[in-house]
């Protein structure tokens, strides 16, 4: 067991910060920690930092695992193509650059020529890339560009033929992509007014708007199309159909319902027709041939899509083509003249074509316990590409002909190790309630069930997001030392359609945690491991799955990794994205909300219960995270550290020039894998 000389952490202080909410009289002695600016809050930052690191680096066998990791994260591997009149554009990884490289190539045979090249932006590697959108005829490429790995960025205008980039410089492109005209003079993006300092995005002015970018033309100019929505609880988004004429509006409120607006994007004087309003439900519209797709779960938890003339946009008139199953419709793809409908059975991909009618035309053959993000291609092309993985499986990229139905293999990625031996099974569980829940067990093939097992029980459970079956290096990593790796399918994900969502959130998302806590049980009651030897993960919304687990019950669990996490729940609204999750979670200005809130927020919990016995923690945070503020784990850190009565360690680990999802250059990466693996296996064996 790792031991910490005593004392094991630095010290932080305490301020008598009291708040009554709805009644209820709440603590809040870390408060001070909020503040990421102060220069008190910035040396007891880099204090637990270095602590945290010195430790970590103490830790026996990290060396031979940082080793191994970089077998694993450096390789080569290259991704589905664009196709755009006769041009390719498509990622390569290399073994020997820290950061995935977009290519061109003017046909099968062409030249391949580097589009961009994000180890050459910065010396220190803190400029990335984010998206990049081709326009129809492949001359242009508008491309976003983050700093530290943001959610932030600018977006710019490559010309390909001249290879450098136009003048046009876009701020305010958070969340945005760039949906072109089809004669490329222009797109349709998403803008959010930039600002300085420590501003949350719900104080942002307007939050959100739609506007159109003339290329060559100052931002400054750029015509609003729709208005903002005025609330930081909705997204907003717009895309032109591929032949100019339908330009379609979405406004998402949280995670359950949407609403859509359209125009004739050809007729600038044109009104907005609503499409849907209003409705307790998601749809996304995908539009061809002057018809809308609607794939929707209204009246139909596990989706289903019908089609409608924009002419007569009335709810009546539409036509159900492709009614509800008893597998989750995750997305249709236009693709060949076809429908490409890709759905989840027992959280696995299964995916039919149909005809522009929903006619059953064929299945895709897969193989089993495996994901796939859908079929990709132009709909009025007949080749199509999909990418699958498995637990146990690297990506493989599949070439695919829509009118006759052949699969090919087009690429693989080839890393040095032997996936025979790692298994994956599938098993269920009753959750509290006595609802059945899913879960992957991943091991090494003939791994015994003696409870002896370290293993790591990793979630999510929320936001409609599906754990599914992918590769990941660590995973690998970890089986093939022995470890068990346990993926559960938890209420407030989408696996099991809208119903099981919506059993995970608001004033239901306790659930979420009796679920994980289930899961728990199952893995020790069926000897897969025991208590002793037994850790928990998550981040982001997962971090507060793991943080509202451990509050709950510390005694069944040896360690903790909180990634990024939300832990302050009757605060967090009110500080980085947070007001974009009301509709998720409920916030505590909301008097039945604030109960449900209440009862489970981590950080409060924790104060409230003085001194406790807690497993080992590792808190994973980055210091550029503008979507979940690390003061979040910050907070938690501190009182747990207060109040930790037994020998176990509380950790705090903050990653620099990162955002939420950590950093962009792998060897950051293998440095963070070998942190956590290392402190798992320290602990738990």
């Amino acid at each position: 067991m790792y031991k910490p000389p005593r004392p094991p952490w630095p010290p932080t202080r305490t301020d008598a910060i009291v708040d009554t909410i709805h009644g209820k009289t709440i603590a809040d002695p870390y408060r001070w920690l909020e503040d990421e600016h102060s220069p008190e809050v910035q040396a007891w930052m880099t204090a637990q930092d270095e602590y945290t690191r010195a430790e970590l680096a103490k830790l026996p066998g990290r060396e031979q695992l940082v080793a191994r990791l970089r077998e694993l994260f450096y390789y080569d591997a290259i991704s589905a193509p664009a196709h755009r009149k006769g041009r390719y554009f498509y990622t390569r990884k290399h073994a020997d650059k820290e950061k995935t490289i977009v290519y061109w190539k003017q046909g099968d045979d062409g030249e391949e020529r580097v589009l961009f090249d994000p180890n050459q932006w910065s010396a220190d590697g803190t400029k990335g890339l984010g998206g990049w959108w081709p326009t129809d005829d492949g001359k242009l490429v508008a491309y976003s560009v983050k700093e530290n790995n943001s959610d932030e960025t600018t977006t710019k205008i490559f010309d390909v033929d001249a290879g450098a980039d136009l003048p046009d410089t876009l701020t305010g492109t958070k969340y945005s992509g760039a949906s072109w005209l089809p004669d490329g003079s222009g797109f349709y993006y998403t803008y959010v007014p930039p600002v300085a300092g420590p501003v949350t995005i719900a104080e942002r002015p307007g939050f959100a708007e739609v506007r159109f970018h003339h290329v060559g033309a100052e931002q400054s100019h750029d015509p609003l199309v729709h208005p903002p929505t005025g609330s930081a609880k909705t997204f907003i988004g717009g895309g032109v159909s591929r032949d100019g004429h339908w330009l379609i509006v979405s406004i998402q409120h949280g995670w359950s319902s949407t609403d859509v607006v359209f125009k004739d994007a050809r007729n600038k004087e044109a009104p907005w027709t609503t499409l849907v309003k209003g409705v307790d439900a998601m749809f996304n519209v995908d539009v061809w041939r002057d018809r809308f797709y609607i794939t929707t779960n209204e009246g139909a938890p596990r989706y289903r899509v019908f089609k409608a003339n924009p002419l007569e946009p009335q709810r009546s008139a539409w036509i159900e083509i492709i009614p509800e199953s008893a597998s989750t419709l995750q997305q249709v793809d236009i693709v060949g003249e076809h429908l490409a409908a890709t759905y989840l059975r027992n959280a696995a991909t299964e995916i039919e074509v149909r005809d522009l009618d929903g006619r059953f035309v064929r299945n895709v053959e897969l193989p089993p316990l495996g994901s796939c993000g859908g079929i990709s291609g132009i709909p009025d092309e007949d080749t199509g590409y999909f990418a699958y993985t498995s637990f146990t499986e690297p990506q493989v990229i599949y070439k695919t002909s829509i009118a006759s139905g052949k699969v090919e293999e087009w690429a693989r990625i080839a890393l040095p190790v032997d996936t025979t031996e790692l298994v994956t099974e599938q098993v269920f569980f009753p959750s509290k309630d006595g609802t059945q829940i899913s879960m992957f067990v991943l091991s090494k093939k003939g791994t015994v069930r003696d409870g002896t097992n370290p293993t790591i029980l990793y979630g999510y459970g929320g936001f409609n997001v599906n754990m599914t079956p992918s590769f990941a290096s660590s995973r690998a990593v970890w089986l093939e030392r022995g470890g068990v790796y346990a993926i559960p399918n938890l209420r407030g994900g989408g696996e099991y359609g809208e119903d099981w969502h919506r059993a995970g959130m608001l004033l239901e998302k306790q659930n979420v945690f009796d679920d994980f806590i289930a899961a728990a049980e199952y893995l020790i009651a069926e000897r897969w491991t025991s208590p002793a030897h037994l850790a928990i993960s998550g981040g982001s919304n997962g971090g507060l799955l793991v943080g509202a687990t451990v509050t709950q019950r510390p005694d069944l669990f040896k360690a903790v990794i909180c990634a990024v996490p939300l832990l302050d729940m009757l605060r967090y609204h009110l500080s980085g994205s947070g007001k974009t999750w009301v509709p998720e979670y409920g916030s505590a200005e909301d008097a039945a909300q604030f109960a449900a809130i209440y009862a489970y927020s981590p950080y409060r919990l924790a104060v409230d219960a003085g001194q406790r016995a807690y497993p080992a923690v590792l808190f994973d945070t980055a210091d550029h995270d503008d979507r979940v503020d690390p003061l979040h784990a910050r907070k938690l850190a501190a009182v747990l550290q207060a109040t930790q009565t037994a020998s176990a360690p509380i950790l705090l680990r903050i990653e620099r020039n990162a955002g939420h999802g950590g950093a962009d250059m792998v060897k950051q990466q293998v440095e963070r894998v070998a942190d956590t693996l290392t402190f798992l296996e320290t602990v738990l064996r």
